[in-house]
Formats: structure tokens, C-alpha cells, sequence
């Protein structure tokens, strides 16, 4: 089996959490044991995971006894509470939230594009924003090839982003807007069904909201480039699943061309390529549910800069946005051997 490998799964009942257990089973991940752990409402759930029924536990210090890998899912405050108590017990914790993620001494990983940096973790390896992780994995290959120097994102976020409870909102409010019934918002600050909100987690005094500067500062740290130019706008539609970006980047080098672009991705670890509007082939964030690739497509010249390039980068935002890069990042720990 696994060598003795104890997995925790923090979060088993939230959708992310219930996307790492379906990708630790797609991915045939070895271990030897399993606890599923979760905040005292949602404890002695059953769940089922390859073919067995395990209950879930309360979220406790001592849960993290002889666990190995504890994935988390559930929240800032539990992992900002809980994480350091799984170090102490001996685990690697990957987090999922936001608790860590700009902590200097905790490195924020996406496996394609800064694997190397799991070498430096101190017990707690942070897992970027959703929105950051597809965009960086499209870029990096090109900053590779050719530098980087700017990158204008605007992202175009699935409800699923915001949890269960945001999902079923959509669902309801798209039902009553149907019927002719009135809506009333309760999940998110406005009606989301049949509407786009351009407000993802709260306005900064500088006004961008903390899900833009999350995209803003995350880049420029799995980069390893606090000089890079980076600027996003953050919206919300009426999506269920997958997050789109429309993102203009200049490159430090003018003498790539759009086939060269385009051959780059097509090899690069984790992309799919669909990109021939002859065809009308661009990704939809409906064809990139359930697939743990990023998708790229709509590559074309800036018409003004001859470094500058326009791409349209699609994923599942609850796979490589979330529970796939953390399984992600749990398989490279065992592959470095540094588990």
C-alpha cells in the first residue's frame, strides 16, 4: 500500500473537500490510512471512499495524531487554528485557504510552475487562490521562453468558488426570476442569477477587492518576480463550475509570434491547447468541468505593443483550482521523497 502513509482530509464534507477525496480515488493515491475531519456540525457524516464508509470526525489537535499529509478545506480560522497543531504531530499540512498564502516562510505552490519550492516548506505548504493557480500555469511556460513584464487579468468566477450555499442561491434564483417571483440575495451581495457582479470578497482601501489582490500578489510570489506588473479585476457570474480569465501579458522579448505561443502551451506540462477559431475552438468552462488540465485558447498579437499577447485561459476551479493542486502537491511530496 502506501508505506504507512496517514492522510487527513480537513473539509470532507465542503465541495472542495468532497473534490480531493474523489481526486485522491481517481489518482490512485497510496496510503494506508484515511481520516476525514470536519467542524463539530458536520462530524459523524458518512462518506464513502473506494467502496468503504468512513464517519467524520471532529476537527481536534489530536486528530493529527500519526497523520502524515493533512490536506485542509475548511475555512481560514480552522487552518490558521488547527495547521500548526498538525505540524507539531509531525504532519505536512497543504492549505487551501488564504491563511498562509503571503506568510514569507510558507511557500504557495502550483506544481508546473514552482515545484522546486516544496523544499523550503517549514510543515505548512499553501495552496494559491483558484483564479492565481490556472493563470500562473498558462504563463509560466512563456515567461520561461521569453520574460515577463506586465499581466492584465480579468476573471469571470463560477459560484461554486463561493461554496455550496452559493450554488443552490443560483439554482433558486434562477428558478424565481423563471416564475416571475421576486429574489431576495442571501449568500451573494446582489442577485447572481442572470446577472454579473464585478465584487469577489471585500473592497481594500486601495480599491481592488482581496480576491484581486490575492491574484495581484500570489503571481508575483510562485514567480519568484515582486517587480512584475500585475493588475485584475475579479467578477462573478451566474456559472456553476469553472473559472475563466481573459488576460493580456507582455513578454520581456519581442520576437515571439502567436505559432511560437501557441507551441509552447501545446507541450507544456498540464495545458490543453484549443485554440483554432476557424473552427470556433476556444475553451468554456462547460467542456473544462471534471478535467484536471488548464485550457487555453483565443491566443492572438496586441495590435499596439509587439510584446503584448491576449489569451483566454478556462478551468475547473473546484480540480486545478483547489483539491487537484493540493493532490498535486501531495504527490510531488512523495515523489521529492521529502514525505
Amino acid at each position: 500500500m502506501g508505506r504507512g502513509l496517514h492522510v487527513a482530509v480537513v473539509g470532507a464534507t465542503g465541495a472542495v473537500g468532497q473534490q480531493m477525496l474523489k481526486t485522491l480515488a481517481d489518482r490512485d493515491f497510496e496510503m494506508d490510512t484515511l481520516t476525514l475531519l470536519s467542524s463539530k456540525r458536520s462530524a459523524g457524516t458518512k462518506v464513502t471512499f473506494r467502496g468503504q464508509e468512513y464517519t467524520v470526525q471532529e476537527a481536534t489537535p489530536e486528530s493529527f495524531e500519526g497523520v502524515n499529509i493533512a490536506l485542509f478545506s475548511a475555512g481560514g480560522n480552522v487552518s490558521k487554528a488547527l495547521a500548526p497543531e498538525a505540524v507539531k504531530r509531525g504532519a505536512i499540512v497543504v492549505d487551501n485557504t488564504s491563511a498562509f498564502r503571503m506568510d514569507e516562510n510558507i511557500p504557495l505552490v502550483v506544481p508546473e510552475v514552482n515545484e522546486k519550492d516544496l523544499h523550503d516548506h517549514k510543515g505548512i505548504i499553501a495552496n494559491p487562490n483558484c483564479s492565481t493557480i490556472q493563470m500562473v500555469a498558462a504563463l509560466e511556460p512563456l515567461r520561461q521562453a521569453y520574460g515577463m513584464k506586465k499581466v492584465i487579468v480579468s476573471t469571470y468566477q463560477a459560484v461554486s468558488g463561493a461554496g455550496h450555499e452559493a450554488i443552490d442561491e443560483l439554482y433558486s434564483q434562477s428558478q424565481a426570476i423563471l416564475n416571475k417571483e421576486d429574489v431576495k440575495p442571501e449568500v451573494m451581495p446582489y442577485q447572481i442569477a442572470f446577472n454579473a457582479i464585478p465584487q469577489i470578497d471585500k473592497f481594500q482601501d486601495n480599491g481592488y477587492t482581496f480576491e484581486e489582490m490575492k491574484m495581484i500578489n500570489e503571481t508575483k510570489k510562485i514567480m519568484h518576480m515582486p517587480e512584475l506588473e500585475v493588475a485584475a479585476t475579479c467578477v462573478r457570474l451566474p456559472i456553476e463550475t469553472g473559472h475563466s480569465e481573459s488576460v493580456y501579458v507582455e513578454l520581456e522579448s519581442t520576437d515571439a509570434t502567436v505559432e511560437d505561443v501557441k507551441s509552447i502551451l501545446k507541450d507544456a506540462p498540464g495545458i490543453t491547447l484549443q485554440d483554432d477559431p476557424s473552427q470556433q475552438i476556444y475553451p468554456m468552462p462547460a467542456d473544462a468541468v471534471g478535467k484536471n488540465d488548464v485550457f487555453v485558447g483565443r491566443i492572438r498579437k496586441d495590435l499596439d505593443r509587439p510584446n503584448g499577447f491576449h489569451m483566454w485561459i478556462v478551468s475547473d476551479n473546484l480540480l486545478k483550482g483547489a483539491a487537484w493542486n493540493s493532490v498535486q502537491i501531495a504527490e510531488s511530496l512523495k515523489a521529492l521523497k521529502l514525505v
